[in-house]
C-alpha cells in the first residue's frame, strides 16, 4: 500500500505567517496612531508655549474666540501660523530625507548633508539681493530651481549611474561648502539683504504667518503625495538596480518622480523658513527601528513624527533662551550633531 502525499500537512505548514504578518501590521498601526497623538500634544504645546507665559484658558481664547486683544494676537496671529507652518515642513522634510535616503541607497543621506537646501538658500539669496524679491510666492520659484539644480549636479558629480553614497556624500558636501560661501559674500555685500536674511538663512519659524502657510502648503502637498505613491518602487530600488530590474520596477521613471518629490518638498520647506538639516537624517533612523525597511511604513511614519522633532525644537529653543529664543535650525544643529556622528560611527563598526 503506497502513502498518499501529506497534502494537508504541506498547506498547513504557511500558516503561521500570515498570523505574524497581521501581528506586525497591528504593530505598526498601533505604533503610526500613538505617533499622531504625540504629534497633537506637541501641536498643543506649539500654540500654548512661548517666550511670553500665557495661562492655558487665554490660550483657548486666542485660538477659537479671537478679540483683538494683545494676548488674543500673540496666540491667533504669531503662535497658531508658526505651529501649522512647522507641521507642515517637518512632515516635508521628513518625507524628502527618506526618499532621499532610499533613492540613493545612503542612509546618511539628508537634504542638508546632500546640498539640496544649500542650493535653494543659495537662489533664494539671489532673488532677494539681485532681483529685489521679498515675497514668497516670488521667490519660491527660485528655491525649487536651485534645489533641482543642486541635485542634478550632486548626481553627475557623484557618477550618474556609477553613484556610491561615498561619492553623492563627498558632491553634496563640497556644493553645499562652496554655496555656503557664496550666500556669505552675498549678505557681506548686501546690508539690506542681510537684514531681510538673517533669521531666515539659520532656519526660522518665527516670522511665519498664515498666507505662507497657504501659499507653501499646495507644493508641500504635492510632494507628500507623490513621494507616498512611489513607496513601492523605491522599495525596488533601494535593494539595488539589479534586483529592481528584476521586480519589474522601471528605474528611470522612479528617480525622475523622486528626485520631483524632494525638489518639490525640499525647495519648498526652505523658501518657507530657511535651511534646516538633520531632521531628515534622524527621524527616518528612529523609524526604521520600529517599521523595518518597508518605505510604505516609513514614509508615513516620517511624515507624522519630524513635525514632532522640529516643533518640539521650535519649542525647546522658545524656553531656553526665555525671553528672547533660539532658533530652530540652531536647535536642531545642535541636537542633530551629535546623532550624525553616532550613526557615522556605528555604520563604520558595522562595516569592519
Amino acid at each position: 500500500m503506497v502513502d498518499s502525499p501529506p497534502e494537508a500537512t504541506t498547506a498547513a505548514a504557511p500558516a503561521p505567517v500570515p498570523a505574524a504578518s497581521r501581528r506586525r501590521h497591528v504593530l505598526r498601526s498601533a505604533g503610526l496612531v500613538v505617533s499622531v497623538a504625540v504629534l497633537a500634544v506637541v501641536v498643543v504645546l506649539g500654540i500654548a508655549v512661548g517666550a511670553k507665559q500665557i495661562p492655558l484658558d487665554q490660550v483657548w481664547h486666542g485660538v477659537f474666540h479671537y478679540s483683538g486683544d494683545d494676548t488674543d494676537v500673540v496666540v491667533h496671529d504669531l503662535r497658531v501660523p508658526r505651529t501649522l507652518l512647522g507641521l507642515i515642513v517637518g512632515a516635508a522634510l521628513g518625507l524628502g530625507g527618506t526618499v532621499m535616503q532610499a533613492l540613493t541607497r545612503n542612509p546618511l543621506a539628508d537634504p542638508g548633508l546632500l546640498g539640496i537646501n544649500a542650493g535653494a538658500a543659495a537662489a533664494v539669496v539671489s532673488a532677494i539681493s539681485f532681483f529685489g524679491v521679498t515675497s514668497l510666492t516670488g521667490y519660491v520659484w527660485f528655491a525649487f530651481a536651485g534645489a533641482a539644480a543642486v541635485w542634478g549636479a550632486v548626481y553627475v558629480l557623484g557618477g550618474t549611474r556609477g553613484a556610491t553614497p561615498v561619492r553623492l556624500a563627498l558632491a553634496g558636501t563640497a556644493l553645499t561648502a562652496v554655496l555656503i560661501g557664496y550666500i556669505n559674500a552675498v549678505n557681506l555685500m548686501d546690508s539690506a539683504a542681510l537684514d531681510r536674511m538673517r533669521f531666515w538663512t539659520v532656519g526660522s519659524l518665527a516670522s511665519a504667518t498664515m498666507p505662507t502657510v497657504t501659499q507653501i502648503a499646495p507644493f508641500l502637498a504635492a510632494g507628500g503625495v507623490l513621494a507616498l505613491l512611489i513607496a513601492r518602487p523605491l522599495n525596488a530600488v533601494a535593494l539595488g538596480d539589479d534586483q529592481a530590474r528584476a521586480l519589474g520596477a522601471r528605474l528611470t521613471r522612479t528617480r525622475v518622480l523622486a528626485m520631483l518629490a524632494i525638489t518639490l518638498l525640499c525647495g519648498g520647506a526652505t523658501a518657507a523658513c530657511g535651511p534646516i538639516v538633520y531632521v531628515g537624517l534622524m527621524v527616518p533612523h528612529a523609524v526604521r527601528a520600529v517599521t523595518g525597511p518597508d518605505l510604505r511604513w516609513i514614509l508615513p511614519y516620517s511624515a507624522v513624527l519630524s513635525p514632532v522633532l522640529l516643533l518640539g525644537a521650535d519649542v525647546l529653543g522658545r524656553i531656553v533662551a526665555r525671553p528672547g529664543e533660539l532658533q530652530v535650525g540652531i536647535v536642531t544643529a545642535v541636537i542633530g550633531g551629535p546623532v550624525f556622528i553616532y550613526l557615522v560611527r556605528r555604520r563604520r563598526m558595522a562595516q569592519l
